[in-house]
């Protein structure tokens, strides 16, 4: 049995300008009661993040956050990247170490934070 679950998209207007869009149930954008211009909460797990070094094009993934790197932790195994997006808002992304060498990436570079509208949530203050 496959069963259909009707899914809204909504986009949120970061403080500092940038869009989000996250697609979620219509019964919970209901249950929400959101309607345009309601203050809401934007929530992303850092492992949904992904990093790009400059702007990114043609991609399915609808959120593309620019910003600035503020720092690269490494780990054994695993970085964490903390990126000032363009608006003053901060981004979190944990990708591996790999990843992040490969990238080159470094404190004052350049990057897009990428994520996909399935992967953010959207909660009331």
């Amino acid at each position: 049995m496959v069963t259909a679950v009707a899914v809204s998209t909504v986009q949120v207007r970061l403080a500092g300008g940038q869009l989000m869009t996250a697609a979620i149930t219509a019964d919970s954008a209901r249950e929400l009661d959101l309607a345009e211009g309601a203050s809401v909460l934007v929530l992303v797990k850092s492992t949904e993040v992904a990093i790009a070094v400059g702007e990114v094009q043609r991609i399915s993934i609808r959120n593309h956050l620019l910003g600035t790197i503020e720092a690269v932790e490494h780990g054994a195994v695993m970085s964490t990247v903390r990126v000032a997006l363009d608006g003053g808002e901060t981004a979190t992304a944990v990708i591996t170490r790999d990843a992040a060498e490969d990238l080159g990436l470094a404190s004052g570079g350049r990057v897009t934070a990428l994520v996909k509208s399935t992967e953010v949530s959207v909660a009331l203050p």
